[in-house]
């Protein structure tokens, strides 16, 4: 009997034990959660937190509204034009496999062994991705398989492509590879390789959505498992009875963005693929044995592997499309009410206010999960919302605790897959959000859109943008269009103030440079004296040509071999042998920088060799800001040297040659009036030619009537085809804008053929002289005029080059092909000529001397490298 009572007391002290142990737990752990709190809601948690995806340059599939573009192939055509505007692009090819099926499969080359390796490659670069792209575009067949990340995404994508050839294993890293995954395209869209997947439904619609990636000519073992009727078409089952491989499927679920990849995440990740050709053969060889099985005769027989390839093939047709709802986040508020609210009954006063709070919920963390790219699971679960709505506490600490409680009791949470536990960093940045729901201070549901937009990526926003987020207010008013959203005029100002903030964020991230400038490496003549500072590449130059030798190593530098043509002290200027920083020369501004050309290129391009190759003098480092400062001062003093040297900025008016002909006896004379009314802006007529293709059959009368006379104006009044609208859009285009063009999709530019052999003849006929890196640069500032008249009447090679006549108040004489009419190229060129001409090689250097200063009184740069001077010659 003690005994038992003594066993009582040691149960109910260790009990008690076990109870403050929990109390004083639960205890710190919200203390814990509320101070994390306080701390987070004065910013969002993303500004901490780097998240591998945006990393990403550029999305196909943002988080907007709108709906997603597919790829639109170049074709000359004019049917091209009358597609769908969102079709499949290799529709055809795919269509041909389906009506001419080819059924002779080989999916193996001899033995093939079924131990998998220690060996294999993994792809993350863009050289070891184009080197995949050419072994695998040897292949007659390859086995695919993905890995995707959805947790912490939006819409998700893929992490890691997994491929395999008879030889060997690629895991492809996506995230590091994203921008450059289309590479692969041709290879996954060529007819003539078979593609092996398993269960390949979604794969085919994700390598869509994120690389733009369409795959023709496809086998997928689950399809041929179906014609089989095999009892299980999972890939576990086929490797487990086909292969004697186990897996573990649970793997599946791992974070697939962690790098590096555990050993148990790269083996499943190879086993998927590596497999995948052996089953492939298996089952194509019971296909054809069920084929001979099935009939005697070969009329009645039914092709088992044909079927097999059609049904894989139809897979291949389906088009990845967003999901699309009447209103952000409604299909999710009416599944939770219809599952979890019936209850209450309809038409009592708890379910009418549960019901709205659910949709307000559902609307916010739609929004929410779209502006910070996370799954609306990760940003509040449903049975979250559901608590939330039934018990709707009144202060920031119990919504906190309703949620952690909520979740924690729910097997479904996604905390067995994260190492952050509920509630998750969007509420805790954002809890004040949920609070104003409840508290009614949102009081309609149409308020919390622009609410919630405005605090998180106004201009004094708590969120970062993204190329996520971005478009995200594009098309917002549209997709509130059929419900009473706010129509004030704050909104368009809001609007005006993302956009800028957006623009400049994303267009740091894209133009600014992506590594040092400066390399600060060394150059030293064969005495040891030094000439002068440059990068890596400038070193290695000389070192591969056996040039120069290494003669220190961190930070590199190098002593020639033979003796340079000059010196830094031949020119008194030491500006070559000073370190520079990589830095803002205006303002000091580190984190951020682009090159900017104190001499304007449209001047610069057209300068004697000499006086503008191997110079780094006149570009400097600036940071947006003052990049916007310098480049708007020099556009002002384009327009004053405009007005000084009396030769306009653009190419005012063209005219076709053969019109012009017809025409000359008006504009020859000076005195004429009736020069500046012939002919048309070069960018208006393209400009009208474009939007006559594209929409001419929609837009309204008066407005094509508007802009056929604009067209027209250039043909010297005539009817017009579409073949000379076609021709229009030529019209003072470069080499290399003609080539955008025809890459441009749903714009056919059949006639571009004949003029890009006239740019061949010329470059043949230019002696051999590579463009000079501002060359390259400013493309949009040259640019050809070719003969449109079409008609074979014209002399020479079929190019007319504008002359004074054609080109009202410029002095064009023999026009480069190489200038362009829709920028400032003619002025630039005719304003070097001029110097050149009247004050020789003396007029060129004070005509620079005036840009620098031009852009000392700009931006009062602070941090010139020593040795930079306005007169620097």
């Amino acid at each position: 009997m003690e005994v038992r009572e003594k066993a009582k007391i040691v149960i109910t002290v260790a009990s008690l034990v076990a109870v403050t142990v929990l109390f004083v737990a639960e205890y710190r752990r919200r203390r814990h959660r509320r101070k994390q709190t306080s701390s987070s809601l004065s910013s969002c948690y993303l500004h901490s937190e780097l998240k591998s995806q945006f990393g990403f340059k550029r999305v196909l599939a943002d988080n907007s509204y709108s709906e997603f573009k597919h790829l639109k192939l170049d074709d000359a055509s004019s049917s091209s034009l009358e597609k769908s505007s969102n079709g499949h692009p290799y529709e055809t090819e795919i269509t041909v496999l389906l009506e001419n099926p080819r059924i002779e499969f080989g999916f193996l080359r001899g033995e093939y062994s079924l131990e998998l390796s220690d060996s294999y490659v993994w792809v993350e670069t863009e050289s070891q991705l184009k080197e995949l792209a050419e072994i695998l575009a040897k292949e007659r067949v390859f086995a695919v398989d993905t890995e995707q990340h959805s947790l912490r995404s939006f819409l998700g994508f893929t992490a890691l492509i997994q491929i395999s050839t008879h030889e060997r294993d690629f895991l492809v890293d996506t995230i590091a590879l994203h921008d450059a995954m289309s590479i692969l395209r041709p290879v996954f869209s060529d007819p003539n390789i078979c593609k092996v997947f398993h269960g390949a439904d979604n794969d085919v619609l994700w390598l869509q959505r994120d690389f733009h990636i369409y795959v023709v000519n496809m086998f997928d073992t689950a399809k041929a498992c179906e014609v089989l009727s095999k009892p299980q078409r999972s890939l576990a089952y086929l490797l487990e009875t086909v292969c004697g491989v186990a897996t573990n499927k649970l793997l599946q679920r791992e974070d697939w963005r962690q790098r590096p990849l555990s050993k148990e995440m790269v083996q499943y990740a190879r086993t998927d693929a590596h497999y995948l050709l052996y089953i492939a053969d298996s089952l194509t060889a019971e296909l054809k044995q069920l084929a001979t099985e099935d009939s005697s005769s070969p009329n009645d027989r039914f092709h088992f592997l044909l079927e097999a390839s059609r049904r894989s093939n139809m897979t291949c047709l389906q088009l990845y499309m967003k999901e699309t709802e009447d209103f952000p986040g409604s299909a999710a508020a009416s599944s939770i009410i219809y599952r979890h609210l019936n209850g209450h009954g309809d038409n009592s006063t708890v379910y009418l206010n549960a019901e709205e709070l659910v949709r307000k919920l559902c609307a916010w963390r739609d929004l929410m999960a779209r502006i910070h790219d996370e799954s609306t699971r990760y940003v509040l679960s449903d049975q979250a919302i559901v608590a939330l709505a039934c018990k709707q506490p009144t202060t920031t600490e119990e919504i906190y605790d309703t949620i952690a409680h909520t979740d924690l009791a729910t097997e479904s949470s996604p905390s067995s897959s994260s190492s952050v536990q509920s509630p998750y960093p969007v509420i805790c940045s954002h809890l004040d959000d949920i609070y104003e729901m409840i508290l009614e201070k949102l009081a309609k549901l149409d308020d919390i859109l622009p609410v919630v937009l405005t605090k998180c990526l106004g201009t004094n926003g708590t969120c970062p943008i993204s190329v996520f987020n971005y478009s995200l207010l594009v098309n917002f008013k549209t997709k509130l269009s059929g419900h009473s959203a706010p129509k004030q005029n704050g909104h368009r100002n809001f609007k005006q103030q993302f956009t800028r903030k957006a623009s400049r964020e994303l267009f740091v991230k894209k133009f600014s440079c992506k590594a040092p400038v400066y390399h600060n490496c060394r150059i030293y003549a064969n005495d040891g004296r030094l000439l002068c500072y440059c990068d890596k590449r400038k070193l290695e130059w000389y070192l591969n040509r056996g040039l120069a030798k290494l003669v220190e190593e961190n930070p590199p530098a190098i002593m020639l071999l033979f003796e340079p043509k000059g010196r830094p002290e031949d020119e008194g200027n030491d500006f070559y042998i000073q370190t520079k920083r990589n830095i803002c020369v205006g303002c000091g501004e580190g984190k951020h920088y682009l090159r900017y050309r104190i001499i304007p290129s449209c001047y610069r391009v057209h300068f004697p060799e000499h006086l503008k190759s191997h110079r780094s003098h006149d570009i400097v480092l600036l940071c947006v800001d003052c990049h916007e400062v310098a480049h708007a001062a020099a556009e002002r003093y384009k327009k004053k040297i405009a007005t000084e040297f009396g030769i306009p900025l653009f190419v005012r008016r063209v005219l076709d040659s053969k019109e012009a002909q017809g025409t000359s006896s008006l504009v020859e004379d000076e005195s004429t009036g009736n020069s500046e009314d012939a002919g048309v802006s070069p960018l208006h007529l393209r400009s009208a030619a474009m939007a006559l293709l594209r929409h001419g059959n929609r837009m309204p009368s008066s407005r094509r009537e508007e802009l056929l006379q604009t067209v027209k104006m250039y043909y010297g009044g005539r009817d017009i085809s579409e073949e000379d609208l076609e021709k229009a859009l030529l019209i003072g285009l470069s080499p290399h804008e003609r080539r955008k063009l025809e890459r441009k999709k749903g714009v056919s530019v059949k006639h571009s053929a004949e003029v890009a052999g006239m740019d061949k003849q010329e470059d043949e006929n230019n002696d051999g002289e590579a463009p000079t890196d501002s060359e390259k640069i400013m493309n949009v500032e040259r640019s050809t005029v070719a003969d449109d008249s079409g008609d074979g009447t014209s002399e020479g090679d079929g190019a007319t080059e504008l002359n004074d006549t054609q080109c009202n108040g410029n002095m064009l004489h023999q026009q480069n092909s190489k200038l362009s009419l829709l920028g400032h190229g003619p002025h630039g060129k005719q304003i070097v000529e001029y110097l050149l001409r009247e004050h020789g090689e003396d007029g060129v250097r004070d005509f620079c001397q005036r840009w620098r200063k031009v852009f000392v009184d700009a931006v009062h740069p602070r941090h010139l490298p020593g040795g930079w001077n306005v007169s620097h010659r």
